[in-house]
């Protein structure tokens, strides 16, 4: 008599047995509700965005703003005893001994919800909704958690500056794992069906949920499910990356086991690839200081590789029509090129395999990226502009608005401008799982999580 049973067994990668994602509740650090009423008033956007006029903006709107803990100020009389992380930390420990902040009583997972509406009042309602937790960290080679894009030295160590400083995450990594049975998606939806137990709305207009689980059985059905996941950072590479240098130096210090200490964990956001409120929008290329650039000398070499159509605007909002036509795009690799002028060059690729012969070391995933072709085929190619001159940013700009785009070379101060579709979620997950990483500022995940919602202090 032969029998099914239900068996164990190790699934392996490339000859190694994969470990997948640990994910764990945690005492957050969360602004004390019962003397803010209004978090709009205390929280943040990520420090990444944040200009220096927005940077002042929220250090004016309150004293306990998290500004002052994860973005502070520089001043002329810094010093190593004196300067942005330290004052970080002594906030962080004011604030604390205040109960400005003050530690949830029992491990939770945080899930948090963003209401929004993408252009105008009109437009429909999005949700995107997703849980903050703890998770291990684990090396990039081991395929449990996957990034994708390239990261800069300078932000990592400022990020790491102010980790040594503090002890703490200060704001959530966004991250995203495959639920095609949703059942992950069913439990956030149970469990958030109710009233939040905290909601506040930003400037921006969006509404900001977190419901706030501490049911051990709830917290261990989830924690069962990610077991099986892979995470793949959307947004927040380098606190990822810094995170990672902070536990190698602290364990070759503290001599303690990888695993067994608290900085062996960091916060994030863990959305579902297949939620419907997930949104990455385009980061256009403005270009300046090439010596003798030329429109036509341009448009005839990039006719080479690329269809150019000349279409005229007639009237209406320019970037609003680029921006139309390139996402009626279904297959074709199109870009806009813009010079300051009535009109606009549509450039669609002649053959995507010409960048086989181009770059012989990546995968098709990487190859046939809208942004690499914008890199490799055009910035590279005809303008010079290679790696090292886009991480300078010697010659090229980035926005994610493409107004800007327009505007700054029709007003003089940008010689012209590439924009660009967005990136997909699956070429996100087709990188990432060719171990592979874009090039710098490929996607931009929008809405942006709001920093200060939760805190993880680990020491």
């Amino acid at each position: 008599k032969v029998v099914p049973f239900k068996g164990y067994y190790f699934c392996h990668y490339s000859g190694r047995m994969i470990i997948m994602a640990k994910v764990v509740p945690f005492k957050g650090l969360r602004y004390n509700t019962e003397k803010f009423k209004d978090l709009d008033m205390v929280t943040a956007p990520p420090y990444d965005i944040i200009s220096a006029e927005e940077q002042q903006e929220l250090y004016n709107k309150d004293e306990y703003n998290v500004i002052r803990l994860d973005y502070g100020m520089e001043f002329e009389s810094d010093d190593s005893d004196n300067n942005k992380y330290t004052r970080s930390a002594a906030y962080l420990n004011k604030w604390i001994e205040e109960q400005v902040l003050v530690f949830e009583d029992e491990p939770a997972f945080y899930i948090y919800e963003q209401v929004f509406q993408l252009d105008t009042e009109e437009s429909p309602t999005h949700s995107l909704k997703g849980i903050i937790s703890l998770v291990q960290l684990e090396e990039f080679s081991k395929k449990v958690i996957l990034p994708h894009e390239e990261t800069l030295k300078k932000a990592k160590r400022d990020r790491l500056d102010l980790m040594e400083a503090t002890k703490t995450n200060m704001s959530q990594i966004y991250s995203l794992y495959m639920d095609p049975d949703q059942a992950i998606a069913d439990i956030i939806s149970e469990c958030s069906d109710g009233a939040p137990d905290i909601s506040f709305t930003t400037r921006e207009n969006v509404i900001q949920n977190i419901w706030i689980i501490k049911d051990p059985a709830i917290i261990n059905v989830i924690s069962k499910k990610f077991e099986n996941k892979q995470l793949f950072i959307a947004d927040g590479h380098h606190r990822y990356e810094t995170a990672l240098n902070y536990r190698n130096a602290r364990h070759e210090a503290d001599g303690t086991e990888i695993g067994t200490q608290s900085y062996d964990y960091t916060m994030m956001m863990l959305v579902s690839m297949d939620d419907s409120g997930l949104f990455v929008f385009p980061t256009h290329r403005m270009i300046k200081n090439v010596k003798n650039f030329s429109e036509q000398l341009t448009i005839s070499m990039l006719t080479d590789d690329f269809n150019a159509s000349k279409i005229y605007f007639t009237e209406g909002d320019f970037a609003e029509i680029i921006m139309t036509k390139l996402r009626n795009t279904v297959d074709e690799k199109r870009f806009a090129f813009y010079t300051g002028g009535n009109y606009y060059y549509l450039l669609e690729l002649k053959d995507v395999h010409i960048m086989d012969d181009l770059i012989k070391d990546k995968s098709n995933a990487y190859k046939y990226l809208d942004v690499t072709i914008l890199h490799k085929l055009i910035l590279e190619k005809y303008f010079d502009i290679d790696d090292a001159s886009l991480a300078n940013q010697d010659h090229l700009v980035y926005t994610r608005d493409a107004s800007d785009a327009v505007n700054c070379v029709k007003n003089g101060d940008y010689q012209c401008s590439f924009l660009i579709n967005a990136t997909k979620i699956s070429e996100i997950k087709d990188i990432s799982l060719a171990n592979e990483k874009m090039p710098q500022k490929s996607t931009y995940f929008w809405p942006k999580l709001i920093t200060g919602i939760v805190i993880n202090k680990f020491d």
